[in-house]
């Protein structure tokens, strides 16, 4: 028993004097690690710095700021573990660095993805920081690009964290791609109002507007002879682009637009529905000379329309005809139970 007790001090004795001889090397491996730490954020720091007055390398400095910081602590973890095992060579920390590599892969599949993603985003720049995007179900503003996902603001103050990989593998919709954007709407006329004129006066509304780009020309075209309306599409094209400017823009047209038209004496009507009555039984089936609207009469006689209070009228006077009738059959039949 005390063998057993006496090897197992001695082998403490002996790890306990091999962490105190690292002890000064596990020291500077630390210092130099932090050295290098605080070092690559520097780096990424001035990268940025650099970047951050040009639109169009914003992104490009974004991927090269985190690569530079993230080359910089790999080689100082690598010089660390050097300095705590100098017996560790440089191809053992490549060849258990590829089978780490292997086994986060796997296990870490879907985070690789969005990072993958995000450097493939900030480099091909379909988007950047400050643009307004259409992704799905959100719309906002452009707040940062991650390597991990990106997030935006909307309109109404919320965040939205999108990762990356879905980002970039679907469609996306860049509101502020342009220095310009082109706005339309479709405003109903009557059927009895005259669509040149009323073209005229949508041109002058949009004209009068301030803000309202001369080129391209605005433009009114008929689209759609609805139930109701005649539809006439107003095109218009504002700078820059972005959401608020649009949506004052918008408001300012149509108010201009609604006014001179009212002005001007054109309609514009509200959804209405026309109701046919047809005077058709078993008798009149098929004969579409003896039936009413939405019949052609061919070369035949056309009837004449009933209209509902015509048709009325005659109910009421069949109605009075059989009250008629039937108080006559009552005093007749009164009469003959007097006589008896």
């Amino acid at each position: 028993m005390s063998e057993e007790l006496s090897t197992l001090l001695n082998k403490m004795q002996a790890m306990l004097n091999g962490v105190i001889f690292l002890l000064p090397n596990m020291v500077l491996a630390l210092i130099v690690f932090a050295i290098f730490f605080f070092v690559a954020r520097a780096i990424k720091k001035v990268v940025r710095n650099l970047t951050r007055d040009r639109r169009q390398a914003r992104n490009l400095g974004l991927v090269l700021g985190r690569l530079a910081q993230g080359i910089t602590i790999l080689v100082g973890l690598f010089i660390a573990l050097s300095i705590v095992i100098p017996s560790l060579k440089a191809s053992d920390l490549v060849q258990l660095l590829g089978i780490s590599s292997v086994a986060i892969g796997f296990a870490f599949r879907d985070i690789l993805q969005n990072f993958l993603a995000g450097i493939l985003i900030l480099l091909t720049e379909p988007f950047q920081i400050d643009d307004q995007i259409v992704f799905k179900d959100f719309e906002g503003t452009v707040e940062n690009i991650q390597t991990r996902a990106t997030t935006i603001k909307t309109y109404d103050g919320r965040r939205i964290v999108i990762p990356n990989s879905e980002l970039f593998t679907n469609s996306v919709t860049v509101n502020t791609a342009f220095d310009k954007r082109r706005l339309e709407y479709d405003i109903g006329i009557g059927y009895g109002d005259d669509i040149n004129e009323a073209r005229q006066f949508i041109l002058e509304a949009i004209h009068e507007t301030d803000g309202i780009l001369e080129t391209p020309a605005p433009d009114a075209i008929v689209v759609e002879l609805a139930g109701s309306t005649v539809n006439i599409r107003a095109r218009w094209w504002v700078q820059p682009p972005r959401r608020a400017d649009v949506l004052d823009m918008q408001d300012r047209v149509l108010t201009n637009i609604k006014n001179k038209l009212t002005a001007n004496g054109i309609d514009l009507p509200f959804p209405t529905q026309q109701i046919l009555f047809h005077d058709q039984t078993e008798a009149t089936d098929g004969d579409r000379t003896r039936q009413r609207e939405g019949w052609p009469a061919g070369k035949s006689e056309v009837p004449k329309p009933h209209n509902i209070s015509h048709a009325l009228r005659q109910l009421a006077e069949i109605q009075s005809q059989r009250d008629g009738v039937s108080n006559g059959s009552s005093t007749n039949h009164n009469s003959a139970q007097n006589d008896r």
